[in-house]
């Protein structure tokens, strides 16, 4: 027996909610492992050991400090719920889709379903990669954020799509802002914490001596340089995706571009992106002065997504809240 819509939309709903749950005991896992570093002694070391929560993870070294035990496993478990938030978020959008019988992103209850998939397989291809568990935290903080504000302010049940909406390049170019919007939340992320270390380490006599919350992070270069690729590789996903929504509003409305609320401040966001990433190569605004361009990028961004939305009507209303 084929499931029924109410069936589907049950099971997404379901599923949303299981995600919330699972997310926010990740969230207190590495809130309670930086909560064990905090104030810990500093021991040098020179090697970095393999293994943990996750496949590749190193126990992290930054500045000396090595993980007790204790910390290291609670932050291992936080990582090991947030791949079981990430599958259980991925679970209730597919079900969501599979309810509407399209692509689950038609309105702005669905993209924020959507956003933090792309935020978490973010965050867990790079802490694949390298150890950047201590952005956990915050990452997971504002998934869980976006979750709750879906499932309490931006409900909509599932309905069809208005005509306008009903096109190919619903898929396209919605699904790009999607995806920029995911990394732009890791680059966010890695360069506010770039900002705490950089200030921390200023104040310090060396980056050794470096004490509190900002001790626990990793170095002030290792997180400029995260914050940098993760905008380079985003910026010219969003860049495609003003220029699919350029096209696709020529199909719909018979022009490219007519200063829209949205388009403006989509337009806004592009200039703030680039704005940080032209600064980040040019001498004497590199580091800390760029980066409140990439900030300010990404308030935009969150702006445009539900201040256009809520408080300035536009051609893009009828996508709903």
């Amino acid at each position: 027996m084929i499931p029924s819509v109410t069936t589907w939309a049950t099971l997404s709903d379901t599923l949303i909610y299981s995600a919330i749950a699972v997310y926010t005991l990740s969230m207190i896992a590495y809130a309670a492992e930086t909560a064990l570093r905090v104030g810990r002694p500093s021991r040098p070391r020179s090697v970095v050991l393999t293994g943990g929560g996750f496949p590749g993870e190193a126990i992290d070294v930054h500045g000396g400090n090595l993980l007790s035990g204790l910390a290291f496993r609670v932050g291992a478990a936080g990582t090991t719920l947030a791949v079981l938030g990430f599958a259980l978020n991925v679970a209730g959008v597919v079900a969501r889709g599979a309810a509407a019988e399209r692509a689950p992103w038609g309105n702005m209850y669905e993209f924020a379903l959507v956003a933090p998939v792309t935020a978490g397989a973010t965050y867990l291809a790079c802490l694949s990669r390298q150890p950047v568990r201590e952005l956990g935290v915050w990452i997971v903080g504002v998934i869980v954020l976006t979750l709750g504000l879906a499932v309490t302010v931006l409900y909509t049940p599932v309905d069809a799509l208005v005509p306008v909406l009903n096109s190919y390049w619903l898929v396209i170019h919605v699904a790009a802002a999607i995806t920029s919007g995911g990394i732009f939340t890791l680059g966010a992320v890695a360069t506010g914490l770039f900002l705490i270390r950089s200030r921390a380490d200023g104040r310090s006599l060396s980056a050794e001596a470096t004490s509190g919350y900002a001790a626990t992070l990793p170095s002030a270069a290792r997180l400029g340089r995260l914050a940098h690729s993760a905008h380079m590789f985003a910026f010219p996903i969003w860049t495609f995706a003003v220029i699919a929504g350029a096209i696709w509003a020529e199909n719909s409305w018979g022009r490219y571009w007519g200063w829209d609320p949205k388009e403006t401040w989509a337009f806004i966001t592009w200039v703030l992106y680039a704005a940080y990433l032209h600064a980040q190569a040019t001498i004497g605004w590199r580091g800390t002065k760029a980066s409140w361009f990439a900030l300010a990028g990404y308030g935009a961004f969150l702006f445009n997504f539900l201040g256009v939305n809520i408080w300035l009507p536009g051609l893009h209303s009828y996508a709903g809240v």
